[in-house]
């Protein structure tokens, strides 16, 4: 092979076997609107563990200075849009708070994520508990117009949360791209 065969464009290196963790791209593409959001945000979610895998303290790595962005911080951070949109707003559970941000630290989930073995479960457990209520609360609703009360958007339905949850996770995979190829030059996956 020569070396302009091997050159590809990142777009075109999805190849699913450079790193372990679930399939992408699996939802349907023709159908119903339910299976097709929720197939859409597992891709995205699929997308986050691939960026993480077979990193460790790696996780932690910020991306360039003064910034605090890192990809344990995108976990924690969409551990806890998760739960604000899931529990919080859909289900009305009102002591669903963030776990890793607050009041006094409202970029905590960036700020104080560490590299600590610990620091680095704590949040995929977090994160992969947050993304198991979503689903299930997702699979046992009614129809898509359920209906919930957020202080900054007012009243919104599980559709257009599941939409922007899909936006949530595609920009912050963008991120998750650029971070992952300063840590150890992974491109594509």
């Amino acid at each position: 092979m020569t070396v302009d065969e091997q050159k590809r464009r990142r777009a075109d290196v999805l190849d699913e076997t450079a790193a372990p963790g679930p399939g992408r791209f699996t939802g349907p593409a023709t159908g119903d609107e339910l299976p097709m959001l929720v197939g859409f945000l597992a891709d995205q979610r699929a997308t986050l563990v691939l960026k993480c895998a077979g990193l460790g303290e790696e996780l932690a790595a910020t991306s360039a200075e003064p910034s605090t962005l890192s990809l344990l911080g995108l976990v924690r951070h969409l551990a806890d849009v998760e739960r604000h949109w899931f529990r919080e707003v859909l289900a009305g559970e009102r002591d669903a708070r963030p776990l890793f941000s607050s009041p006094d630290s409202p970029d905590g989930d960036f700020d104080e994520a560490s590299a600590d073995p610990a620091a680095v479960a704590e949040a995929w457990e977090a994160w992969r508990a947050a993304v198991a209520y979503s689903d299930r609360f997702t699979a046992e609703a009614p129809h898509l117009d359920v209906t919930g009360e957020d202080g900054w958007r007012g009243r919104v339905s599980l559709r257009w949360v599941l939409i922007h949850l899909i936006e949530e996770y595609a920009r912050h995979n963008g991120h998750a791209d650029l971070l992952r190829e300063r840590i150890d030059g992974t491109r594509g996956v």
